[in-house]
C-alpha cells in the first residue's frame, strides 16, 4: 500500500537558476549531492550517469521537488514539452493560502501566467498556471 507522494522529480539545464526559482516560491534547500556510479545508471536505466541534484521542501509538507541536472548523458531536450496538453506529467501543483499574493510576489520577479486567476466552477477553487524555469508547468491552487 502506498503511503504518500515523496517527490516530484524535474530535469533542468540550470540547476542554479533553477533552485533559486523554487526558493522564490517558498522552498527550502534540503539535501543536494553528486550523483555518479552503477548504482545510479542501474536506477534511472542510462550508462556513465554523472549529475548533481538538489532536493526543495516546504515546511509542513512530505512531499519535495528534485531537481536534477544531467552532465552525462546529456539532457535530451529534443521534445518540446512545454504544452499543456502533451502526453506524460505535465505540472506540479501548490496549494497556497493567498494565491493573490503568491502571484503578485510573482509577477514583480517576471514570472509569466497563462492567465488570470480562474475559479473552477464546480468547487470555487482558484488556479492560475505559470511557467517556471525552463518552461517547467506550475499550478498555484487556493481552496475555499
Amino acid at each position: 500500500m502506498l503511503k504518500r507522494v515523496d517527490h516530484v522529480n524535474v530535469v533542468v539545464n540550470d540547476l542554479c537558476a533553477a533552485v533559486s526559482f523554487f526558493k522564490l516560491l517558498g522552498f527550502k534547500e534540503g539535501d543536494s549531492s553528486k550523483l555518479e556510479g552503477e548504482w545510479i545508471s542501474k536506477i534511472v536505466g542510462l550508462e556513465n550517469v554523472s549529475a548533481d541534484y538538489v532536493s526543495l521542501g516546504i515546511d509542513g509538507a512530505e512531499t519535495t521537488v528534485e531537481l536534477i541536472k544531467y552532465y552525462s548523458p546529456q539532457i535530451d531536450n529534443q521534445q518540446n514539452q512545454n504544452s499543456a496538453n502533451l502526453q506524460g506529467i505535465r505540472h506540479i501543483a501548490f496549494a497556497v493560502d493567498d494565491i493573490e499574493s503568491v502571484m503578485e510576489r510573482l509577477s514583480n520577479n517576471n514570472v509569466d501566467f497563462f492567465s488570470e486567476i480562474i475559479k473552477y466552477p464546480k468547487t470555487g477553487k482558484k488556479l492560475v498556471y505559470f511557467y517556471g524555469p525552463e518552461g517547467i508547468i506550475l499550478e498555484l491552487a487556493q481552496y475555499s
